[in-house]
């Protein structure tokens, strides 16, 4: 069983989406394990993109990050961060495959709706960034 992070970016709260990306996701008989509204600071959103900290678009990510809330979540099953992974759709909105959460309503490459982690380690630590244990059922 494998676990991944979630997050309805700040545009998809926004714009009324957090109903319609939880019906796809159970839909796609993703298990939430664990999911929560959040707001984040500046800070916070440094930290958790800080891989990307010399990356020339961190400033405008980190910013956006903390325009409004957010709702994290961790799914949970069989190969569940490459099946996210592909709901999600392409970070390139204009190549994401038709009927993808992406293609069907970001607005453009940051305000793309969601963010899924990449691999197992980005994962954990995702994970661990905004959940505690007590916090994930399963």
């Amino acid at each position: 069983m494998e676990r991944t992070l979630s997050i309805i970016k700040p545009d998809g709260v926004g714009r009324g989406l957090v109903g319609e990306v939880v019906k796809r996701l159970e839909a796609s008989n993703f298990k939430i394990a664990a999911m929560k509204m959040i707001y984040m600071t500046k800070a916070q959103a440094q930290g958790f993109y800080a891989v990307h900290r010399e990356r020339p678009f961190f400033e405008s990510l980190t910013d956006f990050m903390c325009s409004g809330p957010a709702v994290v979540m961790v799914l949970e099953g069989e190969d569940i961060i490459a099946k996210y992974r592909e709901l999600m759709g392409a970070t390139n909105y204009k190549e994401a495959a038709p009927g993808t959460i992406r293609a069907d309503f970001a607005t453009d490459i940051e305000k793309n709706v969601v963010h899924g982690s990449d691999a197992p380690e980005t994962a954990a630590f995702e994970i661990g960034y905004f959940f505690n244990a007590f916090e994930i059922t399963g």
